[in-house]
């Protein structure tokens, strides 16, 4: 049976509601069962965050599947409404998903907002598995703990520690540092690296970025908090930030790195 309620935003209900049948009519028997992942599951989503999901299918879609799975892709963010279009998940395949021996295999992947499905291994990383097994939210389908095994603590914390190397890089390669919403990203990713590198555990970008104010240098606290307080800004390419938010920004992706 669908879960009636996952989250607290009714639309959204519907919406995944719509997802899941969908995926369901379009899969057959492939179908395993659907979830949320992200923020929502780590009981932080809110309506400037996107819904993150992934549908367990037990093999990858064969060519029927994946045009129906394409066209329900392709339809959902032109319905009307807010949080059609603000999906983003994967079509994980079991075995994939079982241990980080299937780690980086490439999935059907809807970017956030996206009408088109790609081949991405975006949501095959071990702190996707690592927050659908223990924080996923079912909407329908086993429980999380009988997809997923535990991942290693080692395997988070040298993932987390790889992609400080080259976080300033990687973010502002796709987001550009004229846009305020890019500077903050990069900070609250940051924040998360550092966060999964200290506990071996995974912290939605809120509670990352409010651990960070009490347990790093306090030379970072304003910024820390400049990040916080700019949140409900929102993504507006229009809204640039200042030369000196954006080299506080850098330095402190710097920092991180350093000292993780």
């Amino acid at each position: 049976m669908l879960n009636p309620h996952p989250t607290r935003y009714a639309e959204l209900n519907g919406v995944l509601h719509d997802l899941v049948t969908g995926a369901q009519e379009a899969l057959g028997g492939s179908f395993v069962g659907a979830y949320l992942q992200g923020s929502f599951a780590l009981g932080a989503g809110d309506l400037h965050s996107d819904c993150d999901f992934l549908v367990v299918v037990r093999e990858r879609p064969d060519a029927e599947q994946e045009a129906a799975l394409r066209e329900l892709h392709h339809d959902l963010p032109h319905r009307d409404g807010h949080w059609n279009r603000h999906l983003e998940g994967s079509y994980a395949v079991a075995d994939d998903l079982r241990t980080v021996d299937g780690l980086g295999r490439e999935w059907l992947y809807a970017d956030h907002g996206s009408d088109e499905l790609i081949w991405s291994d975006h949501c095959n990383q071990p702190w996707a598995q690592w927050i659908m097994r223990e924080h996923g939210i079912t909407l329908v389908g086993p429980c999380p703990v009988d997809l997923v095994d535990p991942v290693p603590d080692d395997v988070l914390r040298d993932r987390a520690r790889a992609g400080l190397a080259t976080l300033t890089d990687d973010v502002l390669g796709w987001c550009p540092p004229s846009i305020a919403w890019c500077q903050r990203y990069l900070v609250v990713q940051a924040c998360r690296s550092l966060y999964t590198v200290r506990t071996a555990q995974v912290a939605s970008k809120r509670d990352a970025l409010r651990w960070s104010m009490m347990h790093g240098d306090p030379r970072w606290r304003p910024l820390l908090q400049q990040v916080q307080a700019d949140r409900d800004r929102g993504f507006d390419p229009a809204d640039a930030p200042t030369s000196e938010a954006m080299d506080e920004a850098r330095a402190f992706a710097a920092w991180v790195a350093a000292v993780a």
